[in-house]
C-alpha cells in the first residue's frame, strides 16, 4: 500500500479494501492509524455512517495527518441532525419502529425530553404492551428488557411526553406473504397470532399527528417491511411524513428504503446515511 501511495500521479485513486477486515481497524490500533496516515497530507471523513464508530481509519487518523476535515456529506448531515437535536421547532413527533426497543433505548431516553410525541411501531410496541400486562399471543417480545419498556413509559408520563403504541395491529400466524392476515384491536392479541404491522386506525391516529408535526424524525419500520402484505403500515407512515411541511429527518435502513419505495424520497427534508450514526448522534 505504501509503494502504490508513493507512486500516485497526480490525477489517480487509491481504493483499499474494507478497512474492518483488519483488527487493527476496530481496535482503533495507533500503529494501524499511523499506518494509514503515512504519504497522506489531508484526511476527509466523508462517512457519516461510520463516525459513530471509534476505528482507526475514523479517529486514529485524525491525529497522524497534516489537517483532517469533515466532507459535505458529513457536514450536512450534522446541520440536519443538530436541528433535530438542539433547536427542534415544535411540535416536535418522533416516529420509532424495528424489532428491538434494546436498540432504541438511549434515543427514547433523549427524545423524552425533546419530543413532543412519540409513535411507535414494529415488534417492539409488544414489549411496551407486555410491559402493560397485556398479553401480546406470539409477538416479538425482548424479555429482558419488560422492566426497563415499564419504567420509560413512567418516565414518559412524568415529563407528559404522548406516547403511542399501536391501537390496532396486522396480525397472522406466521411472518409468511401467503399466510391469512386479521386486523386486531389492541390488545389483547389472540395466541395464535403475532402482530406484524401497524393497523389501519394507527395509521389514521399517526398520520394525524404527523401532519400537525413541525419537526419529525423516523428510525425503523411500522411492521415486517420485507413482506409486501406488512409493508403498507411503513408505506403509509412515508406517505404522511412526506405530505407534512415539517423539517423531516429519516434515518436507518428500512426507513430510508420506504420513502424510496413509496417514492416520496423527494419531499424528506433530509435522508440519513447512517441507521445507527443517525441514532448515537
Amino acid at each position: 500500500v505504501l509503494k502504490l501511495k508513493k507512486e500516485l500521479k497526480e490525477d489517480q485513486a487509491l481504493l483499499l479494501e474494507n478497512l474492518r477486515f483488519h483488527k487493527g481497524e476496530t481496535a482503533n490500533d495507533s500503529s494501524f492509524a499511523q499506518l494509514l496516515a503515512q504519504e497522506v497530507n489531508y484526511y476527509v471523513n466523508d462517512a457519516f455512517g461510520a463516525s459513530h464508530r471509534l476505528h482507526a481509519s475514523v479517529v486514529g487518523i485524525a491525529q497522524y495527518v497534516e489537517k483532517a476535515v469533515a466532507g459535505f456529506l458529513l457536514e450536512k448531515e450534522v446541520d440536519y441532525l443538530s436541528k433535530a437535536v438542539h433547536s427542534p421547532p415544535k411540535p416536535y413527533v418522533a416516529i420509532l419502529g424495528g424489532a428491538k426497543v434494546s436498540d432504541k433505548i438511549p434515543v427514547i431516553e433523549n427524545l423524552l425530553n425533546k419530543a413532543d410525541s412519540i409513535l411507535i411501531g414494529g415488534a417492539m410496541a409488544y414489549t411496551f404492551f407486555k410491559a402493560q400486562g397485556y398479553e401480546v399471543g406470539r409477538s416479538l417480545v425482548e424479555e429482558d428488557k419488560i422492566e426497563l419498556a415499564r419504567l420509560l413509559l413512567d418516565r414518559a408520563q412524568e415529563e407528559k411526553v404522548n406516547f403511542y403504541l399501536p391501537s390496532d395491529h396486522l396480525a397472522a400466524a406466521e411472518k409468511d406473504p401467503n399466510t391469512e392476515v386479521k386486523i386486531v384491536d389492541s390488545p389483547p392479541i389472540p395466541s395464535n397470532l403475532m402482530g406484524l404491522d401497524i393497523g389501519p386506525k394507527t395509521v389514521e391516529k399517526y398520520s394525524e399527528i404527523i401532519s400537525k408535526a413541525k419537526t419529525i424524525f423516523w428510525n425503523g419500520p411500522m411492521g415486517v417491511f420485507e413482506i409486501d402484505k406488512f409493508s403498507q403500515g411503513t408505506m403509509k407512515i412515508a406517505e404522511a411524513v412526506a405530505n407534512s411541511a415539517a423539517l423531516s429527518i429519516v434515518g436507518g435502513g428500512d426507513s430510508v428504503a420506504a420513502v424510496y419505495k413509496a417514492g416520496v424520497s423527494e419531499k424528506i427534508s433530509h435522508i440519513s446515511t447512517g441507521g445507527g450514526a443517525s441514532l448515537e448522534f
